[in-house]
C-alpha cells in the first residue's frame, strides 16, 4: 500500500531536482538493463545482477564507480552477522575514498531489502548515497520504505557466491580505532576488484 506513495514522492523529488547536481548520472553501459558484476574478494567471488529497470539512477551511479576503479582494494568495513555486509568506502588503511555527488533515493522501486540483495548505504539524509553499498544477510524489513520515511535503495541481487558472503558475515569483528566504529572485521576483508562480467 505504501509503495505507490513512496514512488510518487520519488517522482515529485525527481522533477524538482536538477540533473546537474549528480542525482541523475548519465547512462553507463545503456545497452544492458541487467548487468552482472563480479565482486572479487580475498574470500572468493560474488556475482551480482543489477536491476537498471527498477533503479536506473542508482545502477548508473554504481557502474560509474566500478568503471572508474573506485572499489579496487577497498574493504568491507561493517559486518554484522544476519544483518549486513557493508563496503565501498575505505582502503585497508581506513582512508576514506573521494566520492562524487549523491544519487537520488530510489527505495520506492518495489525491491525489498531481502536476504541476498544489494542496496546503497547512506546517512540520515535519504538522498545522501554515494559509493558505499551493503549486502543484506537477512530479510531486513526495517530498511524498506514506509509511509513515514524513505528506505535504502535496493538495486540488485546476488546470483552466485552467496556462500562467500556467508563466510564474510561470520568473521570476527570488533571496535576499530582507525574508523572509530564497531563491527569492523579484525582481519581485513578486501574487495580486490569489481568488474563487469562479459
Amino acid at each position: 500500500m505504501y509503495r505507490p506513495l513512496i514512488a510518487l514522492l520519488t517522482l515529485i523529488i525527481s522533477l524538482s531536482v536538477s540533473a546537474d547536481d549528480g542525482c541523475f548520472p548519465d547512462d553507463v553501459l545503456p545497452e544492458n538493463m541487467f548487468p552482472v558484476l563480479e565482486f572479487v574478494t580475498n574470500k572468493g567471488i560474488i556475482e551480482v545482477e543489477l536491476n537498471r529497470n527498477r533503479a536506473p539512477a542508482t545502477v548508473n551511479n554504481f557502474l560509474r564507480y566500478v568503471l572508474d576503479g573506485h572499489y579496487e582494494n577497498t574493504i568491507f568495513h561493517r559486518v554484522i552477522a544476519e544483518f549486513v555486509v557493508q563496503g565501498g568506502g575505505y582502503t585497508p588503511e581506513f582512508v576514506e575514498k573521494p566520492v562524487r555527488e549523491p544519487v537520488l533515493n530510489e527505495s520506492g522501486n518495489g525491491l525489498p531489502n531481502r536476504s541476498g540483495s544489494i542496496a546503497m548505504a547512506r546517512y540520515n539524509d535519504p538522498h545522501s548515497a554515494t559509493s558505499q553499498f551493503f549486502f543484506n544477510m537477512n530479510n531486513n524489513e526495517s530498511l524498506n520504505p514506509n509511509p513515514r520515511s524513505w528506505g535504502y535503495t535496493v538495486f540488485g541481487d546476488v546470483i552466485g557466491g552467496f556462500e562467500v558472503l556467508e563466510q564474510i558475515a561470520a568473521v570476527e569483528t570488533g571496535y576499530s580505532e582507525g574508523l572509530d566504529a564497531p563491527d569492523v572485521p579484525l582481519e581485513p576483508i578486501v574487495l580486490q576488484d569489481v568488474r563487469v562480467k562479459e
